[in-house]
């Protein structure tokens, strides 16, 4: 007799659409085998995700809506599951994030979350999280999709020159981001700048930080270190860090100059032509 893993549907979003997910699928009378040949995929992976041992991608929770006829339960499900499998340190930024009406961020180090490429997400992800890269790179590009709403973030970036050189994931990755940064320029509720080295020191040589404003919140400010992420909504902080913000815009490259020097950087550096 096969030994079925039994969940508690309250454990977490993943137990809880492991458990939907079989009670729904035996309720329509089918086999796993049934499901996987109808949503194109193999038996063993509906019965791990059904076990909880494997994270549902968005597109499986789409095809599976459709087969099981289940009115988008399953699609709007998966959200929740993939920012459950962001760091727990994490995890109350992407919660403000996503209620975010304007985001203003600057990054020193690497292109900012919500505008990495697939690939430049796992090479960015690889170095710390090897066991469970797939289930990380999806719960990022889930936090992406407030990108694609009718009435999105706007979204502006100060990105420091040194990001461009940084080459993650190769030649390859890197021509694929920069192009992809590229063709957001031009979007009305995004802007981007590149703060030149030519600076020098600036109001935050101390490292990356976020602002997020809201319709009916107050403002938050955010950084993170290591492994642990810093939010308040300290009006002096806020006050402080939105100066320091203003002057890093004066400073870096107009958004027509940041768009020439990406386009320079990506020929000479990367052999593309945009």
């Amino acid at each position: 007799m096969v030994n079925i893993r039994e969940l508690d549907p309250a454990a977490s979003p993943l137990d809880y659409f492991g458990s939907e997910l079989r009670r729904r699928r035996e309720a329509a009378g089918m086999r796993l085998k049934d499901l996987a040949a109808v949503i194109f995929c193999t038996a063993s992976l509906v019965g791990q995700i059904e076990t909880a041992r494997k994270v549902p991608t968005r597109e499986f929770a789409e095809r599976v809506d459709a087969a099981l006829l289940t009115d988008g339960f399953f699609s709007r499900l998966v959200g929740l599951v993939l920012r459950s499998q962001l760091p727990s340190w994490f995890q109350p930024y992407a919660d403000m994030e996503a209620k975010a009406a304007y985001i203003s961020t600057y990054q020193c180090q690497l292109v900012y979350g919500l505008l990495q490429t697939e690939a430049y997400a796992r090479a960015v992800l690889s170095v710390e999280h090897t066991e469970r890269l797939d289930e990380m790179v999806a719960a990022r590009l889930e936090r992406q999709r407030i990108l694609e709403r009718e009435q999105p973030p706007v979204l502006w970036t100060v990105l420091d020159e040194a990001v461009l050189y940084r080459e993650i994931g190769g030649r390859d990755v890197m021509r694929e981001q920069l192009t992809h940064l590229l063709g957001l320029f031009g979007k009305p509720w995004m802007e981007f700048q590149v703060l030149p080295f030519a600076v020098g020191q600036h109001t935050a040589v101390m490292g990356s930080f976020n602002l997020l404003r809201f319709d009916d919140h107050p403002d938050l400010y955010y950084s993170e270190n290591y492994d642990s992420g810093h939010m308040t909504a300290n009006p002096q902080v806020i006050r402080e860090r939105s100066v320091g913000y203003a002057r890093l815009q004066a400073e870096a490259l107009s958004p027509r100059e940041s768009a020439a020097l990406i386009a320079r950087v990506l020929e000479e550096r990367y052999g593309k032509q945009p």
